[in-house]
């Protein structure tokens, strides 16, 4: 029989900055029970557990692939918690309180002729050193029962509601009209539910049978106009989505203007009262300039990275989080919400952000919020089907040649003063402007990161970068 490692690596299938992602032809029943395998093989070294947790988000393609990695732990000897269509987060939490491994299958914001594993410790999100273990694991794939997906039980949708129905007031959300955008959201069965027990009054908007690929980093134009569209006809306070498996969120203020990720996490964080963050250098600067943290470290972008600095963090502070640009809050050590303790939750979450901001906000506007914060304002997009090989090469030549890669970009009247080579290539022009280059580490795409002193400066200067960069 075949390795597990040597099917992975056939299968051209590599992890990113947020698990495994790959086409959804190269995910065959083989493929992902080689990749359960392999995880139940590593986990099995540091962990003693006799069941396996599994959910999956909306894609047509999941099931399938929910299927065969039951398959694969019932041969390795496991019963399966099957939790059917569950926001990432969810799963996580229950997951981590069974003290049991977890795989959701999601391609997260990725588009549906793509999807992608997600794996979880019993203790939480994977490390970059368990992916390398993962990589090359010595189990062989065994002939696998695929019989059919067992009935989803509801008890990890249950439980993430409990987690936020415990610290937030019955009338928290009174007297509030929140539009929910459901479209294919892993999440959508049960959001509308949880804000109506907070108090709000919900409209259900945009539930789509088909999958649509959100990128809460990236939002398209037509769902910014969209938003405000549905602030118009139905009055709404706030209008809250997600990406397709519900661990970054969407929300938007009393104009139908969606906050950053980054300035949504940023107010959480303040509400929470967090001493310090752990947050990726494409983050918005104002997270320093507001001065309401101890400390901010910035690491490279993704998760994994977000997680590996919270145990520097926590030999030195009390209270700690962390967040990315796209909106996920990673709650890094226990806390207390309103009296009631809150367990660390360290892995993407995209409603404990939502429901800290509105909670701050109380009676006010939102965006009364957003106002207090320093000027500084973000912008990114992305370039799709872009070669990864083409945007190295970019990024090595703005390296050796900032100032030529400033005149490719129609940029040529600045000076790069600084450049950060944290995650791809971050500079910071003579005028204080920031243009941050990256390859995308879970789809062929180059993204554009800036920063300026307005929201219109901003975005000019990712559409011009990406559009020179696109006709180079």
């Amino acid at each position: 029989m075949m390795s597990v490692a040597n099917i992975i690596k056939s299968s051209g299938i590599a992890f990113g900055t947020s698990g495994a992602r790959g086409l959804v032809v190269d995910f065959t029943a083989e493929v992902c029970a080689a990749f359960a395998l392999a995880f139940i093989e590593v986990m099995r070294e540091r962990f003693c557990f006799s069941r396996l947790a599994i959910a999956i988000d909306n894609r047509p393609s999941s099931p399938e692939m929910a299927l065969a990695c039951i398959a694969a732990a019932k041969a390795a000897g496991l019963e399966t918690d099957y939790y059917g269509v569950l926001p990432t987060p969810a799963l996580a939490v229950t997951s981590m309180a069974d003290g049991v491994p977890a795989i959701m299958v999601t391609g997260s914001h990725i588009p549906f002729d793509r999807n992608g594993l997600k794996f979880y410790r019993p203790d939480g999100e994977i490390t970059k050193i368990d992916e390398l273990a993962i990589l090359s694991a010595q189990s062989e794939l065994v002939e696998l029962a695929l019989n059919g997906l067992p009935q989803a039980s509801t008890r990890a949708a249950d439980t993430y509601m409990a987690r936020y129905l415990d610290i937030f007031p019955s009338d928290l959300l009174a007297g509030k009209r929140i539009g929910i955008y459901e479209h294919s959201s892993s999440g959508r069965d049960l959001y509308g539910d949880l804000f109506t027990q907070l108090g709000a009054e919900v409209i259900s908007l945009g539930r789509s049978d088909s999958f649509v690929p959100i990128d809460t980093e990236a939002v398209g134009l037509a769902d910014i106009e969209q938003a405000q569209d549905w602030q118009r006809e139905f009055e709404l306070d706030a209008l809250f989505s997600t990406d397709g498996d519900g661990d970054r969120p969407l929300l938007s203020d009393e104009t139908g203007t969606y906050l950053r990720g980054d300035i949504l996490c940023l107010l959480a964080a303040q509400y929470l009262s967090i001493d310090a963050l752990a947050v990726p250098v494409s983050c918005n600067s104002a997270i320093e300039a507001c001065g309401a943290f101890k400390y901010v470290a910035r690491t490279q972008i993704g998760s994994p990275y977000v997680i590996a600095e919270f145990t520097l963090l926590q030999s030195q502070f009390g209270h700690i989080a962390g967040f990315e640009a796209n909106g996920g809050f990673l709650l890094g050590s226990d806390i207390e919400v309103n009296g009631a303790a809150l367990s660390a939750l360290p892995t993407r979450d995209a409603v404990l952000p939502v429901l800290a901001v509105l909670a701050m906000a109380g009676g006010e506007p939102i965006s009364d919020l957003v106002k207090q914060l320093p000027e500084i304002y973000t912008a990114s997009d992305r370039i799709q089907n872009f070669p990864r090989e083409q945007s190295l090469a970019i990024i090595k030549r703005g390296l050796a040649e900032p100032k030529a890669l400033l005149v490719s970009l129609g940029l040529g009247e600045f000076d790069a003063t600084s450049v950060d080579t944290t995650d791809g290539l971050r500079m910071t022009l003579s005028n204080g402007e920031v243009v941050h280059l990256r390859p995308s580490g879970n789809a062929p795409e180059l993204r554009c990161y800036a920063e300026a002193s307005s929201s219109v400066r901003a975005m000019q200067l990712v559409v011009q970068s990406l559009g020179a960069l696109n006709q180079a």
